[in-house]
């Protein structure tokens, strides 16, 4: 097998079972495990998928700037947005992330929703100015410019004063081996900090995250009470989640009115905005 088919294989196999392990794969095709591994080594820098030990995952699409991220899966992130909503009870505190599926749960909040928003996304504090209802907080820090949102130690010690009902973190990969994921370091620090700083984290995932890996891990999926997320119930990574034991709230494609729904097989636990 040429090097060019080895890649269009190991991609394919990547899309089919969510990952590839180097030694399997190698075994399978009966080639030096070197060799997988230097084909992997170049489909990551091609940002066609993520390395990790043994061998690699789904690139995740939303690992691009912020103003590409603007133009990828709107109406799956609208549909999400959607979802989140309904989670959130009038007169309650809620940290809201950065990134696009935030800025989209923003332009989602009903005009007459009081409610207290805390971000550190100068964006989503843009967006809420007109909302006549919310009270809104801005966590100022280092600008990050690839998310539009705060960071460092300013950051770190406005938060540490905040107590939240609700968290929706944002990350660029949902992956029922890796976790949830995002591309820097520095980012998924402050991503932690954020959700230690709520009684409850969902995960803002629109479709093109579920299945995809970016370097650097925020959190375990055990970490977070939910994952709000728009794919087919069938989708064989929602299954592998939802057989890992984590709650998925799903809003359907074709459905924008009524709630969202628990996933198949996840039990029904009388949240806000959760078909009863």
């Amino acid at each position: 097998m040429l090097a060019a088919e080895r890649r269009d294989f190991l991609l394919a196999r990547l899309r089919s079972e969510g990952k590839v392990v180097a030694k399997d794969i190698a075994a399978e095709i009966g080639v030096a495990e070197d060799n997988i591994r230097r084909d992997l080594r170049e489909l990551a820098s091609a940002g066609l998928c993520t390395r990790v030990y043994g061998g690699a995952l789904p690139a995740a699409p939303a690992a691009a700037d912020y103003a590409t991220r603007t133009t990828v899966a709107p109406d799956s992130k609208h549909r999400v947005a959607l979802a989140a909503v309904g989670l959130i009870r009038p007169g309650s505190t809620v940290l809201l992330d950065g990134g696009t599926t935030a800025l989209a749960l923003a332009a989602a909040l009903p005009p007459d929703l009081a409610a207290t928003i805390v971000t550190h996304s100068v964006t989503v504090a843009a967006a809420l100015v007109t909302h006549p209802a919310v009270e809104v907080q801005v966590i100022g820090g280092r600008l990050f410019k690839h998310s539009a949102v705060t960071s460092g130690a300013a950051a770190a010690e406005a938060l540490s004063r905040v107590s939240a009902d609700l968290f929706f973190l944002g990350v660029t990969g949902v992956h029922h081996r890796a976790g949830l994921t995002t591309g820097d370091a520095d980012e998924a620090a402050m991503k932690r900090l954020l959700a230690s700083r709520a009684a409850e984290t969902y995960v803002l995932a629109s479709a093109e995250k579920i299945g995809a890996a970016s370097p650097f891990e925020v959190l375990p999926l055990s970490s977070v009470a939910g994952i709000i997320t728009d794919v087919p119930a069938d989708d064989a990574e929602l299954r592998r989640l939802a057989e890992s034991g984590i709650d998925v709230i799903l809003r359907p494609p074709s459905r924008y009115g009524g709630p969202p729904t628990p996933s198949q097989g996840q039990p029904e636990r009388g949240r806000p905005g959760v078909a009863q």
